[in-house]
């Protein structure tokens, strides 16, 4: 159980991308916090070390494309607001074309320190295994621990709701055949930073191609334990051997497409290709992109070496599969992230149902917000519907049916429509110019009510 000290104000469970970010915008509000983080006292199945944020499976925030993309819009609209998460991002950035993908191991290293040493924020190193009855946000994740998710099932009566997220391998790069590789990003795009060659690409030719894809439907798997069979995948994270039982030519239609790829010691283009993108500053780790697997390690090793590239491939790390949970949070949520029946608990991250790094911080985002006002007696309003911050919040608040309800990454699809007849790029621009200005209206408001509530209290 929790302390119930005085002066203590929140409390947040859980240490990932949205617990720090609730502290970090919780704590910038002059909120005292108590941080609480299970390991190194209990690890997962997933995470390797005990830093804070720890990213447990791709490095890439995707998309940094504010113009274009929900996602880059979405990466906007965090930093203006302060994000801890989006700034040790951009601060530990690798060249990834137009997303942004990080050193994962710097990154973590500096959202830890920057948690450590606020001093508003005391991080505590223990395992929490039920809500409490004071102010708290419950941010653990997709790997909560067996008790705490157990405490949470009691209250919200919600036992069904969990899925498999998978990860993907890492490859030393020193060990890719370079005379069948090449660097290109899709369609030579050009990031921010001025890349424009990112990726190592590895070609397969058809006969290649499908025995590679016959080898991952027939490669031996991880058993599931009896609670875990019924459990479905999330269809933005399936594991490539799932994707490949669908049909010999789904990979080549998803994480293996070739369309804005071409070898250029060769004229035609490749019939299928796996993409590598860097994983640490150095430039010695890459990531197997799309390649989340349940397959057994050792099969894994066989398996990916069929990959001509990759015959001498020495893996950093090899792929995973674990158990990912969620709340029903459109029946059981408020518009401030509340438990209706028991208001003075939130939820953050990916157990409210949203997917991704980027969706999970800001969630976590706007509970630190939302109860560091409750607690020092301000009004606060939910960011706007027409921001990426609303939209995301109002779908897991109220705008997905909860009969149906699944995780989901941000997208235009959850905005609400501009009916000025735009389409394509256009639109999208108009929804980003519409957004950014009612952010900057709803920020400029929340800043003001702040100024004018502390003038009160003096």
């Amino acid at each position: 159980m929790l302390d119930s000290e005085r002066d203590i104000a929140l409390h947040i469970i859980g240490g990932g991308l949205a617990g720090c970010e609730a502290a970090w915008q919780a704590a910038q509000a002059d909120v005292v916090v108590v941080l609480h983080e299970m390991r190194p006292a209990r690890g997962t199945e997933a995470h390797a070390t005990d830093g804070l944020a720890e990213l447990v499976c791709s490095n890439s925030f995707r998309s940094d494309d504010c113009e274009n993309n929900a996602v880059g819009l979405l990466h906007e609209e965090m930093r203006r607001a302060g994000s801890l998460i989006l700034r040790a991002a951009d601060l530990n950035r690798l060249p990834a074309g137009g997303a942004l993908a990080v050193d994962r191991e710097r990154f973590s290293r500096t959202v830890t320190r920057a948690i450590e040493e606020h001093p508003r924020i005391e991080t505590r190193r223990e395992e929490i295994d039920t809500l409490p009855d004071e102010p708290v946000i419950a941010a653990t994740g997709p790997l909560t621990s067996p008790a705490l998710a157990q405490s949470i099932r009691a209250l919200t009566g919600e036992d069904s709701l969990a899925f498999f997220d998978a990860i993907a391998p890492v490859v030393h790069k020193d060990s890719v055949d370079f005379s069948v590789a090449w660097l290109q990003s899709r369609y030579d795009k050009v990031g921010p930073g001025g890349g424009g060659a990112d990726y190592i690409n590895c070609p397969l030719d058809e006969d290649q191609y499908r025995a590679f894809v016959a080898a991952l439907i027939t490669g031996e798997k991880t058993s599931f334990k009896e609670w875990e069979e019924s459990t479905p995948y999330f269809e933005g994270c399936l594991p490539i051997e799932v994707m490949a039982a669908r049909g010999v030519e789904t990979l080549r239609f998803g994480p293996m497409k070739p369309v804005g790829l071409r070898d250029p010691r060769k004229e035609h283009r490749p019939h299928a290709v796996v993409q590598l993108r860097q994983d640490n500053a150095l430039g010695t780790l890459w990531n197997m992109v799309g390649f989340q697997t349940k397959l057994k390690h050792g099969e894994q090793t066989r398996i990916f070496r069929m990959i001509p590239a990759l015959e001498q491939a020495r893996f950093a790390r090899l792929g995973g599969l674990h158990r990912n949970t969620f709340i029903n949070s459109p029946r059981l949520l408020d518009s401030q992230l509340r438990l209706r029946s028991r208001p003075h608990i939130r939820f953050a991250g990916q157990i409210t149902g949203v997917e991704g790094y980027v969706e999970s911080a800001a969630i976590g985002l706007l509970a630190g917000r939302f109860a560091a006002a409750e607690i020092l007696g301000d009004e606060s309003a939910p960011p706007p519907s027409t921001t990426a911050l609303g939209a995301l919040l109002d779908h897991i608040t109220g705008g997905a049916a909860a009969e149906t309800f699944q995780p989901m990454n941000v997208n235009f699809g959850l905005f609400p429509a501009i009916m000025d007849g735009s389409r394509g790029r256009d639109r999208k621009k108009a929804l980003v110019h519409r957004a950014l200005c009612d952010l900057d209206k709803w920020l400029g408001w929340v800043k003001t009510k702040k100024i004018h509530n502390e003038a009160v209290r003096q």
